[in-house]
């Protein structure tokens, strides 16, 4: 028994050892708050720890008998490993290409925009147009303003392909992004009072009023934004002097 459970013990440490790199490197780059909430991220982040913390070392619990021949054993051990090499680069990619690349504000709404939401022809459109708001693999998530065009003609053309479902909304086309400090005057005036924001039920609102006031945060002031990502949605409150984001809180 004592040599099952030291298999087991070497193999669980390993897995954490790898995982907590894999997926510390993650969430440190990109999935901080609220990155992770909004991309529903965390069912991902279950199967990888189900299948290389939990599966995967009691397999080889099971599987560890000291009676065993060492090829027979290395083989089972083998086969366990290479079953968790392939949910961990199931879950590492499925996470890269869902990470978070830009907070954006646009018209009356803050919304996250993942990797994923970004079409290939865009990105080098971006990247010639705007260099320095374009997206690369390296870049971290960034807040920027991206308003429609100056052209009235491509601004229609985007809302109508937007609400139609028949072509990409401003916020996936990184090449009209402006510096986040562009947009600051068009921010302030879409800034609500949390009972005037309809996109919360009252108990939510209820809820979220109470989370204001233990922060020391005023509820009824102009200085909140629904952010929208993924289906799901948070309350960004900003300071309304300077316009700094204070707090990001889940209904």
């Amino acid at each position: 028994m004592q040599s099952r459970l030291r298999f087991f013990a070497l193999h669980l440490l390993g897995s954490a050892s790898v995982l907590t790199l894999v997926l510390g490197g993650l969430y440190l780059g990109w999935y901080r708050w609220p990155g992770w909430y909004l991309s529903s991220a965390l069912h991902i982040v279950g199967i990888v720890v189900l299948v290389d913390l939990v599966v995967g070392p009691t397999l080889t619990l099971i599987v560890a008998n000291p009676r065993k021949p060492r090829r027979m054993l290395a083989r089972d051990i083998a086969m366990i490993v290479t079953v968790q090499i392939v949910a961990l680069i199931y879950g590492a990619a499925t996470l890269w290409g869902g990470r978070p690349l830009y907070y954006t504000f646009s018209s009356d709404r803050l919304e996250f925009v993942q990797a994923s939401d970004l079409q290939s022809d865009e990105i080098a459109v971006a990247r010639r147009e705007n260099p320095s708001l374009a997206p690369h693999w390296y870049s971290l998530p960034r807040w920027v303003w991206a308003p429609l065009p100056d052209d009235s003609d491509k601004a229609m053309q985007i809302v109508q392909g937007s609400v139609f479902g028949s072509g990409k909304d401003v916020i996936d086309m990184p090449r009209y992004f402006k510096p986040w400090e562009a947009g600051v005057p068009k921010l302030s005036a879409q800034l609500m009072r949390l009972d005037d924001i309809r996109y919360f039920s009252k108990k939510e609102k209820q809820s979220l009023r109470t989370l204001l006031e233990q922060q020391g945060l005023a509820p009824d002031k102009r200085n909140a934004l629904t952010m929208w990502g993924a289906g799901r949605r948070v309350l960004a409150v900003f300071d309304p002097d300077t316009l700094q984001i204070q707090a990001i809180f889940k209904p």
